[in-house]
């Protein structure tokens, strides 16, 4: 999920919940990135991974997929 402005940032934690409630998170990679976002956030919402920008994205992505 990729969010520009802050104020669309809890929703990116409703997504997690969801995903969650849904009984998928184990079968999925979940990735944040975007301004407003950080490393700190990423983890305070159970994201796997944290791209800054579409390069560290991409490297984590295939990281997180190894």
């Amino acid at each position: 999920m990729s969010a520009l402005l802050s104020i669309t940032l809890p929703f990116m934690k409703e997504t997690i919940e969801a995903i969650c409630r849904a009984g998928l998170r184990d079968t999925v990679k979940i990735m944040v990135g975007g301004g407003p976002v950080t490393q700190a956030f990423a983890d305070q919402i159970g994201a796997d991974g944290y791209g800054p920008d579409a390069t560290a994205a991409a490297e984590n992505a295939l990281a997180l997929l190894s």
